[in-house]
């Protein structure tokens, strides 16, 4: 068995289709789609010197990669790197290959520490540390039936509330990025990232096509967005909120709540059947609201790091 690794193509919908596909055996609880690849490979900020990589067994793909900077990091020289192999083709050497070609090429580009997440699994624990991988921090994918669940009642805002969703601001989007941006920096991590650029965010965030400013939810206080739950979906069953935050004048009034109740009740009454979420295994007040929604974990993985030289 020959095993070759080399860059997606992302005009090619066989290697776009092909890179979703394990992505989502891999990791079914993370929308991914033949669409977003192909944009992700071609709309990712530059400076991330962004690079998706496929390995191929006997001409067949059977193992992914996403590898790239973090350009907006104060700190130069973080590199990240997630690698993902079909369930089926595990312990072939793809794996491993995948990873030597995304380190070689963060080094390349003058990466000191490597970040990658793992799935809290023994044998990918053991395969991370095996290469030189020290533990981080943790987080979990969490997964809501909206088919056969029952939410929480929908709420009336507060006085001095408004919901509204994300589409009502495709003239102008500027006030969710500058919402977005402020929460964003608040969320726990081992990157730290200066969310600062507009056209960045546009690019990336606004017009990435699994984003839904329909099923977005934003709670307005006085004319302006106050909390929000973003979603996307994968044009099938299946939703996601990628961020839930309030800005800081406004917390403790239960307003990310109030969002992103709205929000998960349009998605199912728009026939959406499963809802995902992800939250770091520190955020505790996350952690309370998608348990109250009634959430349940189904998976977690753990960020590992590596120093290089």
């Amino acid at each position: 068995m020959t095993v070759i690794v080399r860059d997606v193509r992302p005009g090619d919908p066989r290697d776009t289709e092909a890179f979703a596909r394990i992505r989502s055996l891999a990791l079914p609880y993370m929308l991914c789609t033949s669409e977003s690849v192909a944009y992700d490979a071609t709309h990712t900020h530059p400076d991330a010197r962004f690079r998706p990589l496929v390995a191929d067994q006997d001409g067949e793909p059977v193992g992914t990669a996403q590898v790239g900077l973090a350009y907006d990091s104060p700190q130069p020289g973080q590199g990240c790197l997630n690698v993902y192999v079909h369930p089926d083709r595990t312990g072939r050497g793809a794996g491993s290959l995948l990873l030597r070609a995304a380190e070689e090429h963060l080094a390349a580009l003058g990466a000191t520490r490597l970040f990658a997440w793992v799935l809290d699994e023994p044998a990918n624990r053991t395969f991370a540390e095996r290469r030189g991988y020290r533990a981080s921090r943790s987080a979990h994918f969490l997964r809501l039936d909206l088919l056969d669940g029952t939410l929480p009642p929908l709420q009336d805002p507060p006085p001095g509330v408004e919901l509204r969703k994300a589409s009502d601001y495709a003239d102008d989007p500027r006030a969710l990025f500058t919402l977005d941006a402020e929460t964003s920096n608040d969320e726990p991590g081992d990157i730290a990232h200066e969310f600062t650029d507009y056209e960045s965010w546009l690019e990336e965030t606004w017009r990435h096509p699994l984003f839904s400013p329909e099923l977005t939810s934003v709670a307005v206080v006085d004319g302006r967005p106050a909390a929000f739950s973003a979603a996307r979906t994968d044009g099938g069953t299946r939703y996601g909120t990628v961020m839930t935050g309030t800005g800081r004048a406004h917390r403790g009034r239960g307003l990310a709540k109030l969002a992103k109740n709205d929000s998960l009740h349009r998605a199912r009454a728009a026939g959406f059947t499963e809802a995902f979420t992800g939250n770091d295994s520190g955020n505790g007040p996350m952690m309370a609201i998608n348990r109250w929604f009634g959430y349940e974990i189904c998976a977690t993985e753990v960020r590992y790091v590596r120093e290089l030289g």
